[in-house]
């Protein structure tokens, strides 16, 4: 089992994720975290009671583009799975079907709306930090652990 350590303001979060259930968008967000991609993003989408959504390029200080706007430069297939939005899910945000990247959210409390429309790909029980996480909160590094 792959492990992500999210270390952010708000403090550590620690997400197991989905190899088995969502390997490719799995492998996906761990190469962008080993390559670096998300360190020095934020949070800059944050509604209390529903989610918290990071790893947009365009949230990074100095970045030219629209927070929320952004990604790698490529999209992934969605892989929807049994696993349902419930606090401390770990989730792919997209556009559309099949149009994810980057951008991730992890819930507050249970979205059963989103059930078999995102890729749910982790969880933690760090529920209290990601409950901590404002617009602007910054994610200092992710690091894989596996």
């Amino acid at each position: 089992m792959t492990t992500a350590l999210m270390d952010t303001e708000a403090g550590p979060i620690t997400v197991e994720l989905f190899d088995a259930d969502a390997p490719g968008t799995v492998a996906n967000f761990v190469k962008l975290a080993n390559d670096g991609f998300y360190d020095g993003l934020s949070f800059h989408r944050v509604i209390d009671g529903f989610m918290a959504q990071g790893g947009c390029p365009n949230s990074r200080q100095g970045a030219r583009g629209q927070a929320g706007t952004g990604g790698p430069g490529y999209t992934i297939p969605c892989e929807i799975n049994a696993n349902k939005h419930k606090a401390g899910s770990l989730s792919m945000a997209h556009a559309g079907r099949n149009t994810g990247g980057s951008q991730f959210f992890l819930c507050h409390g249970p979205q059963p709306h989103l059930d078999g429309v995102h890729t749910v790909f982790g969880q933690t029980n760090d529920i209290d930090v990601v409950l901590k996480l404002r617009n602007g909160s910054l994610i200092k590094s992710v690091t894989i652990q596996a």
